[in-house]
């Protein structure tokens, strides 16, 4: 079995493009086994981002009054 290793990009339609190099050497109407590795954030990445949506809640929250609660009854 051989193997190809290169950056591909999916589409807004949900395809995959291949590279035009690795089309010319696959045969038509050959089956291949896909194997898709994605980036995942690093913790750190994961930890920045939490704090972000704590930061933002914490700021949505902050102009809230008490004279507010009466539109949470309607």
């Amino acid at each position: 079995m051989k193997a190809y290793e290169f950056p591909a990009n999916v589409t807004t339609e949900g395809k995959i493009e291949l590279p035009n190099a690795i089309l010319q050497q696959l045969a038509n109407n050959q089956q291949v086994k896909v194997i898709i590795l994605v980036h995942e954030p690093a913790e750190e990445e994961q930890q920045e981002e939490a704090a972000w949506q704590r930061l933002a809640a914490e700021q949505l929250l902050k102009g809230y009054s008490e004279d507010d609660a009466i539109y949470d009854m309607i």
